[in-house]
């Protein structure tokens, strides 16, 4: 590709990097689905409800504000009350009004939906180090940690 020039200031992406990022983007695309899938088969859960359920779990007291969880979820408030509200029906969370600000919504993991994500997790784990971990050296293991913490902090530096 040519380099940037004052008619096309683009910077388009090299051979390397064209692959590189076809690479990710395959990987984007496909590992959640693969994800999704295995907790659908082995646990009746999808991907989301499962990041509501670990988000939850990993809290204090297990609970947080909604707009928090979709925070943790990188799922938006509209379909994260939607999913919150079917989980909250099966008896897996409860949701409720702030007492320190009545203008949030606290969601707080129930001991059944703590055990839904305790059964859930063996198997996901599972699915996690097959398509993820096992494929990995130690070094690309320590590589992909270090290259997923640059591209978190470039996307943290985006949203601020």
């Amino acid at each position: 590709m040519a380099d940037p020039t004052p008619e096309d200031p683009t910077r388009w992406l090299d051979t390397d990097e064209l692959e590189s990022w076809m690479a990710l983007t395959t990987v984007m695309i496909r590992l959640p689905a693969a994800l999704g899938r295995q907790l659908q088969r082995d646990s009746g859960l999808t991907h989301f409800e499962y990041q509501v359920l670990a988000g939850l779990s990993q809290a204090p007291d297990r609970t947080l504000r909604m707009s928090d969880l979709a925070v943790v979820t990188e799922g938006q408030l509209p379909r994260l009350s939607q999913v919150t509200a079917r989980m909250e029906k099966r008896g897996w969370l409860t949701r409720a009004t702030d007492p320190s600000d009545g203008r949030f919504t606290l969601a707080s993991l129930t001991d059944d939906g703590m055990q839904v994500l305790v059964d859930a997790a063996p198997g996901h784990v599972e699915a996690v180090r097959r398509l993820v971990f096992d494929p990995l050296t130690s070094a690309q293991i320590r590589q992909l940690r270090e290259i997923g913490r640059r591209l978190r902090s470039s996307l943290d530096d985006e949203d601020r």
